[in-house]
This record gives structure tokens, sequence and C-alpha cells, in this order.
């Protein structure tokens, strides 16, 4: 499993068609990239990720996250062993706890216990009839505990909406060993105004959510800057400019210490697939 080099997170190639998220990452898989990452914010999840290893020979495939609260973990254990037979060891189970308004919207008060619940999961992957082995699977982890979890029970962290700081913080945490794989969103502009009307607004609903605002608060970030999206908090998490900008934030997250960076590219219409703006990142690494 080729964890090296750069990705591409992508909620499009999940939720889009199916038959173009095909041609899409047949593409992604010539143009280099070496991972693909998905979401997981209900629906048939392992259904996309088939959809891709098929249309794909040498991209790893992986959710970024499976949420742990919309599955059960012997049913995750017998696809990721179906598919991983069928498609090589191509399948990376990237597994997440999600968020409490998220989950407590449908059903309030079930969100409890993160670390205990993925513990929980966990042990069902472990206990399944095939199990999901340790380097076949990664969390999705923010904070120290979680980061010690992903060292020792996963391959590793695939920490979303960070800084490079809080990679070099991550790679302390889990150990020279373990798979460190940061998602970096960035928007291919040179116009500021553009790149905060698309990523500001993006940027918004994630500051809503507990853990990602928690983890910020831990990198330095204040109320205001939460609260106004900031320009300091906005250049931190989303590069923008060419893909000279693009390309020097992926070199900070490797100094920092990561394996493999996923980069998610922002446009106008975020339902669309970027796939000029992948081919150009593509040519840029090359």
């Amino acid at each position: 499993m080729n964890l090296n080099g750069v990705g591409i997170w992508s909620s499009p190639l999940r939720y889009g068609d199916p038959g173009e998220a095909a041609d899409a990452a047949s593409e992604l898989d010539d143009l280099g990239f070496t991972a693909l990452w998905i979401p997981d914010v209900g629906g048939p999840v392992l259904q996309s990720v088939e959809n891709l290893l098929g249309a794909t020979k040498r991209a790893v495939i992986a959710t970024g996250i499976l949420n742990m609260w919309m599955h059960e973990p012997h049913d995750v254990a017998d696809a990721y062993a179906r598919l991983t037979a069928e498609h090589g060891p191509r399948f990376l189970l990237g597994l997440g706890i999600s968020h409490a308004p998220l989950i407590d919207a449908k059903e309030a008060g079930r969100y409890q216990k993160p670390l205990a619940t993925t513990k929980a999961f966990l042990d069902g992957l472990d206990d399944a009839e095939r199990p999901v082995p340790n380097d076949g699977r990664v969390l999705a982890a923010l904070g120290p505990k979680m980061l010690t979890l992903s060292a020792e029970r996963s391959r590793g962290a695939h920490p979303y909406l960070v800084t490079p700081e809080h990679t070099a913080i991550a790679r302390t945490a889990l150990g020279a060993d373990a798979l460190l794989a940061p998602e970096q969103t960035a928007i291919l502009t040179t116009d500021r105004d553009e790149a905060r009307s698309i990523g500001a607004p993006w940027l918004q609903g994630y500051l809503a959510m507990p853990n990602y605002a928690n983890n910020l608060r831990r990198l330095g970030f204040s109320e205001d800057d939460l609260q106004s999206v900031s320009g300091r908090l906005f250049d931190a998490i989303i590069a923008w400019g060419d893909e000279s900008a693009v390309l020097a934030r992926i070199d900070e997250h490797r100094a920092a210490g990561a394996d493999h960076v996923c980069v998610q590219v922002l446009q106008a219409d975020q339902r669309a697939m970027p796939r000029e703006q992948w081919r150009r990142i593509a040519e840029a690494l090359r």
C-alpha cells in the first residue's frame, strides 16, 4: 500500500455521479496521486469505495472518514475483507467519531464518550470473523488521546482541518513509525476576495463543530479568530494562490512530519469535480 506522496480528498468523488467519479478516479490514478480520500456523512460509503477501487489500478482508496456511528464493525470488517480480496491491499479504512451536533441531531444524547466508543469499534473490528488488521486502518485524530490511540491500534492518523503546526504536534504524539496523513484544503486563485468568498462559508460550517473549534483553540487561535474567520485563521487552514502556494504548504506538512498529504480542492461549485485544478496540481508536482 503506497501512502507516500500526495493524494486527493474529495466529497464529489463520494457524492457525485458514480460514473463521473469513476472516470475522474481513473484519471487521478494516471496523474500519479497515490491515494483518493472520500468522506462519510451518510449513505453507502463502502459502495463508493468499491466503485473507486474498480476504476483505479494503483491508487489507495481511503475513507476520510467512515463514520463509526453509522456502521456496525462486523459489517465493515466483512466489506474490508471482500474488497481487499478483490482489489488487493488498496483499501485504507479511515475511521472517525464525527461530531456531537451531527449525531445528536438525529438522536439527542447519543454522542457520548468518543474515545471509549472508538475503542469499542476497534474491538469489534478485531473480533470479527475476518478482522481488519491494524495496518489497514487509520483514525481521524486531533487531540492527544486520540492520537495516542491511533499509534497504538491503527496504522496512524488522518487529521482534518489542520495546520503544519498541528502536523508537528501529531508527529511527536504518534512517534516515528506511525503513518501521518493530514488533509490540506486548497483554492487555486490569486484573488483574496475570491478565495474568501469560496472558503470562508465552507470554513464556518466546520468551525461550528466543537472538535475542530477546540483543536484550533489548542493551536492558539482566539474566539475572535473563530467567530470572524479571521485572515490569520483562513490563511493557516486554506492554502490559496497558484500551484506554488499549494506545493509550499504540502512541503510545510512534510517538513513537520507528514508521510502523505491529501489535498482537498475547493471551487465555487463545490458539488462539481475540480478536474482542471487536479490536473494543474499534478503537473506542478511533476
